[in-house]
């Protein structure tokens, strides 16, 4: 089948005028920003270092205030912070804080990537719903003097979550997909587990954001588009960086006639000019980001960012051994294949049958 190439310049035609004005203005600050980071590193007396930090809260201040009126005018952006109640973020600043800190080990990185991800879930659809209620009637492991069974009132998002599909852009989304797909489950009445669409696309690290290209390998991805027709598809990538890998994805399969539901896109980390470029490429797609950052660099890394998540979760593949996904599943260990049992059984059965 061969492979699909974007490049930036097309990605880049989605933004308007009022959007490139918003990014410039969120680099010159972000600019003066890194001229404190370099005096703070450098080390040096207290009383100047304590100028330079505040300097940097100022400045962050100011993007957040910026960032928040963007996304008052793009409704299609969802941020944890600006759309709950003021209590709940600092957990989000707590979860952001680990998953940022250069101290974070594998384990505790991924513990903290699960939390995101069930908030982000919640954030999406445990929000706004219905007054009607499902109940889960539940046996425990108490015998006497009977059988003992609990029940338990929960909302009825059945209808949110029952069309949905997770749609998997390798390799670092492959855990929080499979997160996400044991949430869906665990929040279904019916224990509906989604079916999976595993896309193998990566982007040319060898270029700069400015002309990089994403690179989508049809003969290394499994889906079938008429599974895809009609369906709400949920993508989960920890890092949205440019947005290149989505676009590319949701516009090579709406032009081969998928007509998507809708398409929820949900990352740790979102770039605003990742963000930007998703919800003005894409119709009736909702970005949902635990945390914004600001801007990127001239290799398309989001700044401050956390460093390469895929790499954090799954550990780096060595260039001439590159692991495919059952070797990506094994992995994890017995721990995690034991907990998302059900989601590993649907991605075997699309990677191990023909489903392309």
């Amino acid at each position: 089948m061969g492979k699909v190439v974007v490049g930036a310049s097309a990605l880049d035609g989605f933004l308007t005028e009022k959007d490139t004005a918003y990014l410039e203005k969120m680099d010159a600050l972000y600019e003066r920003a890194m001229d404190s980071f370099k005096v703070i590193s450098a080390g040096g007396f207290s009383t100047s270092l304590a100028n330079e930090e505040k300097k940097v809260i100022d400045i962050y201040n100011e993007m957040g205030h910026i960032m928040q009126d963007i996304c008052q005018e793009s409704p299609s952006i969802k941020v944890y912070s600006f759309e709950t109640e003021e209590e709940s973020h600092a957990e989000a600043s707590r979860v952001i804080a680990k998953l940022r800190d250069i101290r974070t080990g594998h384990r505790e990185f991924v513990y903290y990537i699960q939390r995101a991800y069930e908030m982000l879930f919640r954030l999406a659809f445990n929000q706004n719903h219905s007054e009607n209620k499902n109940y889960l009637v539940v046996k425990t492991p108490v015998t006497f003097p009977v059988q003992n069974y609990a029940v338990h009132k929960i909302p009825d998002i059945d209808y949110k979550i029952e069309n949905s599909v997770m749609c998997v852009m390798l390799r670092g989304a492959l855990l929080p997909s499979m997160i996400m797909s044991k949430e869906v489950e665990e929040y279904s009445s019916h224990g509906y587990v989604t079916p999976f669409a595993l896309f193998k696309i990566k982007r040319d690290d060898s270029k700069k954001e400015d002309d990089m290209e994403y690179i989508l390998d049809l003969d290394r991805s499994f889906f079938n588009l008429e599974e895809l027709d009609g369906k709400d598809l949920i993508f989960a990538d920890p890092m949205n960086a440019t947005g290149g890998s989505l676009v590319t994805v949701v516009r090579y399969i709406t032009e081969h006639g998928v007509k998507p539901k809708s398409i929820k896109f949900f990352n740790v980390i979102s770039a605003l000019k990742g963000s930007l470029r998703v919800v003005r490429a894409l119709e009736n797609c909702t970005v949902y980001t635990l945390w914004m950052d600001p801007v990127l660099n001239a290799s398309a890394y989001i700044m401050p960012g956390l460093g390469d998540a895929g790499d954090r979760i799954n550990g780096k593949d060595l260039d001439e051994t590159p692991r495919n996904i059952i070797q990506l599943v094994a992995d994890y260990g017995s721990d995690v294949n034991s907990l998302y049992r059900s989601q590993l059984r649907q991605i075997e059965r699309v990677v191990l049958g023909d489903h392309r």
